[in-house]
């Protein structure tokens, strides 16, 4: 009887457990909820017990239930993974492939990983998106990129893998001329909240009503990361910036970097990883190049 049982049927018995009804789980699933039952009721002949207790309004797990559960999970993952290598496999080398890199990945890194692919790779066209935040991430759940190069967006969405690149040191900083840069010491955050902060923008909707970093409550908010060093520079207001982009500038004085008190123990750095859509895994260019972008 259990080796006809289907990962069909473990993942209408996952759905019915997440959402709390089997008609909630057809309506997860787009069945009808007598398909459900009939799936659930089978997997249950064929194991030999019940999975869900049926007396009252919800069903509600049993304790083998509850015990078969993780192992279910990790059943139809472990297929979902097995697909996917298998699409990846078979289908090799992508005819095209599109990336969107997040603004605070070090731009030196990627104009080599860049020129090393266009080596490697010479008739397979390379598009780059690079964006911030939510707007790396919206090309990838559009169907528009195959991997996205997320750092500002502290979250991996669900059905994404994620895979670590390297991280980024940040660092704040305000012109010379700025209030900011004439206090000793660490700046308290009451002092930063007194002053414009500029910040970077989402083009896309994902973060929408939600702040990154973000302590003073005058901000400015820019879509685009050199204007945001060139308003720094002005002394338009203060910010983080990635350590890379204002080395120069730290060391010939045309920025001054300061310690926020939040920050006490540890900087605003950025940690870059690299995602895909769970179900669809880069070809063997994609999976090229990922390992060209850890070469940081």
């Amino acid at each position: 009887m259990l080796d006809g049982m289907s990962i069909d049927q473990l993942r209408t018995f996952i759905a019915a457990a997440d959402e709390g009804s089997f008609s909630a789980a057809g309506r997860k699933l787009r069945r009808a909820q007598s398909v459900v039952s009939t799936a659930l009721a089978n997997l249950e002949l064929q194991v030999g017990f019940a999975l869900f207790e049926r007396t009252g309004r919800y069903p509600q797990l049993t304790e083998a239930g509850r015990a078969m559960l993780e192992l279910a999970r990790a059943a139809a993952q472990s297929m979902d993974e097995f697909k996917a290598k298998a699409r990846s496999l078979a289908e090799g080398l992508e005819p095209e492939l599109a990336v969107a890199v997040d603004v605070m990945y070090p731009i030196a890194n990627l104009t080599a990983a860049v020129q090393a692919f266009h080596q490697a790779f010479p008739s397979t066209p390379l598009r780059l998106y690079v964006e911030a935040l939510g707007a790396v991430l919206q090309p990838l759940l559009d169907g528009n990129c195959r991997v996205a190069v997320i750092g500002s967006l502290p979250e991996i969405p669900a059905g994404c893998a994620s895979e670590f690149l390297l991280s980024v040191a940040a660092v704040t900083v305000v012109a010379p001329t700025h209030p900011l840069a004439a206090l000793q010491g660490m700046v308290p955050r009451s002092a930063a909240a007194e002053h414009i902060q500029l910040v970077l923008t989402d083009r896309s909707s994902l973060t929408a009503g939600r702040n990154f970093g973000v302590v003073s409550t005058r901000v400015w908010r820019l879509a685009d990361l050199g204007a945001k060093h060139a308003f720094l520079r002005a002394g338009l207001g203060w910010g983080h910036m990635p350590l890379h982009m204002v080395e120069a500038d730290i060391r010939s004085g045309a920025l001054v970097p300061i310690q926020l008190e939040i920050f006490a123990t540890a900087g605003p750095g950025f940690s870059m990883h690299a995602i895909h859509l769970a179900d669809n895994p880069p070809g063997r260019a994609g999976r090229w190049f990922i390992d060209q972008l850890k070469q940081g």
